[in-house]
């Protein structure tokens, strides 16, 4: 019973074997098909292989032969090509919000997509020497939560920590849950920031995704939506320069045109770039003043000067001013 049991999966365990262990590199004569079968307890005749490889081959399954010596069938193409399933690897050991344990299990189901042999290849593309990672596991599972509730267009609740210098979690607004309306998911300096609306404050906000713990669907509509349609979400992200906010205004820059590609990058093809004399170049562009702005500018050093407004002068001004008052 157990024999025929296993034959009527012998296409099942056919198709297994040439998606998981065969590539252009690594064909599988029907010899060594047979071979295989053989290892599932399903006995099979050379003549059978080749009409249940003609039956793939009706069913939609592209299947290659390569003739000669060494030949065999293979299947070709997957999903994915190993070079996309490469750049997919790497971005999820280089992501810092997902978790060590996380990447490994993800980087596992992507070696599941391609044949067993190209499986090694993905491996030694698993390195990023001293990565620092995301502490919180359960941040992969608060994103797909914060998508449900975007979805659904649905309040979610949850609590906000940071970290004391004991490295221990501590809990703002004292440990009491956010109600807050999520609209989007922002990716900026190698973490994921949700924009959601607080209707207690009545304006939009952001929260770090791995700050965010106990997150849970709230029976309550989304609010905001407003607030939400007047929002430029990419400008947003640039004028937030890691997402820590300040006073907006629109500043007068100059700087040396060796920059001009780091400019672009950080505020777009569509600025208005003003070319000047000496090798260099001016933008005005809309930004939130805060610290973490002029420690940007700061580190271009001399290749580049706020022209306007005072306000943004005497901002940076008084940081360098602190920062200097340190090292006396």
């Amino acid at each position: 019973m157990a024999k025929s049991a296993n034959q009527k999966q012998k296409l099942l365990y056919l198709l297994q074997i040439l998606n998981g262990q065969t590539d252009e590199e690594h064909p599988l004569s029907v010899p060594q098909l047979c071979e295989k079968l053989a290892a599932y307890g399903i006995e099979a005749e050379r003549k059978s292989i080749y009409d249940d490889l003609e039956q793939l081959r009706q069913f939609g399954v592209e299947i290659e032969l390569i003739r000669g010596k060494n030949g065999g069938y293979y299947v070709p193409e997957r999903t994915f090509q190993l070079a996309e399933l490469k750049l997919l690897v790497d971005s999820v050991q280089a992501s810092k919000f997902i978790t060590h344990k996380k990447s490994m299990e993800l980087i596992k189901k992507l070696e599941g997509l391609t044949s067993i042999h190209q499986a090694q290849k993905l491996r030694r593309q698993v390195f990023v020497a001293g990565r620092i990672k995301s502490m919180n596991e359960s941040v992969y599972y608060n994103i797909d939560y914060i998508h449900e509730a975007i979805n659904a267009e649905k309040q979610i609740g949850f609590r906000y920590y940071e970290y004391t210098v004991q490295k221990e979690r501590r809990y703002r607004h004292d440990g009491q849950e956010y109600h807050i309306s999520p609209f989007a998911l922002v990716w900026d300096d190698e973490n994921y920031y949700m924009v959601g609306y607080d209707a207690a404050a009545g304006r939009l906000k952001h929260y770090r995704v791995d700050k965010m713990t106990g997150i849970r669907l709230l029976d309550a509509a989304r609010e905001g939506d407003e607030s939400f349609r007047r929002l430029d979400t990419a400008a947003y992200s640039r004028k937030m320069f890691s997402m820590f906010a300040g006073e907006e205004e629109t500043i007068h820059l100059r700087f040396s045109e060796s920059l001009i590609g780091v400019v672009l990058d950080r505020f777009g093809k569509d600025i208005t770039v003003f070319p000047r004399e000496k090798g260099s170049f001016e933008v005005y562009v809309k930004v939130a003043l805060s610290p973490q702005f002029y420690g940007w500018l700061f580190a271009f050093g001399d290749d580049v000067k706020i022209l306007s407004p005072q306000s943004a002068i005497d901002g940076m001004t008084e940081l360098l001013d602190k920062t200097k008052a340190q090292y006396k």
